[in-house]
C-alpha cells in the first residue's frame, strides 16, 4: 500500500536524517550500467520486471556482527511505498556478486498511538538485520513484497571495521547525567510532558549499583523529523509495559548543551562517540552494552531485546 497523498523527498530525508548528526544517512538507488547480468547475481536480482527507485536508509553506524538496518523504499513520485507483508532483502559484497544474506525486512511501527506520525505522515519504516563478518562496502537489494507494480531500490550499506558508537560488549560510559534530583523534569527533559520516571537515575549511579538499565539518546523538541519525540515515548511505554520496578532502569538524556541547539552536542552525547541521534543502549548488570539500537526503534524491537538480554 502506498502512503495517501504525494511525501515530499525532503521530508523521508528529514526523516531518516539523524538529527544531531554529521550529515544525512540517505542513499539514492545505485544504477547498475546497462550489462548482461549473470543468472543468481544481485544485478540479475536488481534487472527483474519492476520501477528501480531510491532507498532513503535510516541507519548509518555498522560494524561487523549483526547489522540493523532501517530504510524506507521511494518511487518516482516521491512517495513512501509499504507492504504489510514486509520487503524481501539481499546483501552483497558486489552487483555482480551472488547474495551472501537474504531477509525479509518487517515493517515496523514508529512511536507509539500518542506519538502522531513523523514528517510527511511516515508511521512506518523497513527493519532488516544481517550478520555481516568483515568490513567492507556491500550493496542491499530491497522489494516489497507484493507491490503493484513490483518496484525495487538498492543502495551502499559501508561497514566499518569498527564502528563510531560503544560497541555491543564494550563498557558503558560512567556519565552523570542530569535527574530531577538536579533540576525540574521539564529543564532538564524536553519531552511533552516529560516522563519523570525516565529522569530519576544517572548512568554512573546505574553502574555502580549494578542495576540494568537502558538509556535513550533523544531530544524530542528539537528532532526536525519527530523520530526522536516517538524514540521516548517507546521508551517509556516499553518500561511500562515489562514493569520490572527497580530491578531495570530506564533512563534518557538529551542531546543539546542546556537543551538549546544552538550550543552544540552536550557532554554525555560527546562522551558516548555518538555521531547522530537517536540511539539506545541496553547494558547489563555487569556493566556491558548487550543491544543497541539507531534511529527510530518500535515497541515490538525494544521490549524483545529488553526481555532478551536484561530480564
Amino acid at each position: 500500500m502506498r502512503v495517501r497523498g504525494a511525501i515530499l523527498l525532503l521530508f523521508l530525508v528529514g526523516l531518516l536524517s539523524a538529527c544531531g548528526g554529521e550529515e544525512a544517512t540517505t542513499t539514492a538507488a545505485t544504477t547498475a550500467p546497462e550489462t548482461t547480468a549473470e543468472p543468481g547475481t544481485l544485478r540479475a536480482l536488481a534487472d527483474a520486471p519492476g520501477e528501480d527507485v531510491s532507498l532513503v536508509m535510516g541507519t548509518s553506524d555498522y560494524e561487523p556482527g549483526d547489522v540493523r538496518v532501517l530504510f524506507l523504499v521511494v518511487d518516482d513520485q516521491s512517495r513512501a511505498v509499504f507492504s504489510s507483508a514486509g520487503a524481501r532483502v539481499w546483501l552483497s559484497r558486489g552487483l555482480d556478486e551472488k547474495p551472501i544474506a537474504e531477509t525479509t525486512a518487517k515493517l515496523e511501527q514508529i512511536g507509539v498511538g500518542m506519538s502522531g506520525a513523523a514528517a510527511g505522515d511516515v508511521e512506518q519504516i523497513y527493519a532488516a538485520t544481517f550478520h555481516v563478518d568483515e568490513p567492507g562496502k556491500y550493496f542491499l537489494l530491497a522489494e516489497p513484497v507484493d507491490a503493484k507494480p513490483p518496484i525495487q531500490g538498492l543502495a551502499n550499506v559501508v561497514v566499518e571495521k569498527d564502528a563510531k558508537t560503544p560497541s555491543v560488549g564494550e563498557e558503558a560510559y560512567p556519565s552523570r547525567n542530569p535527574t530531577i534530583a538536579d533540576a525540574p523534569a521539564e529543564q532538564i527533559s524536553t519531552q511533552s510532558p516529560p516522563s519523570e520516571e525516565l529522569l530519576r537515575y544517572t548512568v554512573a549511579e546505574s553502574l555502580k549499583a549494578k542495576k540494568p538499565f537502558v538509556v535513550a539518546f533523544a531530544t524530542p523538541k528539537f528532532c526536525a523529523s519527530r523520530t526522536c519525540g516517538p524514540v521516548v515515548d517507546v521508551l517509556d511505554a516499553v518500561r511500562k509495559d515489562v514493569a520490572a520496578g527497580d530491578k531495570l532502569r530506564f533512563i534518557h538524556v538529551e542531546i543539546y548543551e542546556d537543551n538549546d541547539p544552538k550550543l552544540g552536542t552536550n557532554r554525555w552525547v560527546r562522551e558516548w562517540n555518538l555521531p547522530t541521534e537517536p540511539w539506545i543502549f541496553l547494558v547489563g548488570a555487569d556493566g556491558l552494552i548487550k543491544a543497541k539500537f539507531e534511529g527510530a526503534v518500535s515497541m515490538d524491537e525494544l521490549e524483545q531485546a529488553v526481555r532478551e538480554h536484561l530480564l
